[in-house]
């Protein structure tokens, strides 16, 4: 699941939760669309910290140090 079902989740959740009155005998609408909104949010911060964790580089190495070894004669 990506960010737009993440993000998807969480509308349908919040539509659910504040903006239906459905009535269905034995189903809580208002439960159900918190429910969605916590997958969603949970979803997202996993996929957020996986993506962020792929991005990281290890640093390159150094230059190697070439010392100039100095004549004066």
């Amino acid at each position: 699941m990506g960010i737009g079902g993440c993000i998807g989740l969480i509308g349908l959740g919040a539509i659910l939760t504040f903006a239906v009155n459905l009535h269905i005998k034995g189903v809580n609408t208002d439960l159900i669309g918190l429910i969605m909104m916590a997958v969603g949010v949970i979803g997202l911060a996993a996929y957020v910290s996986i993506f962020k964790r792929r991005q990281m580089q290890p640093p390159r190495p150094a230059a190697p140090v070439v010392e100039v070894e100095e004549r004066n004669w």
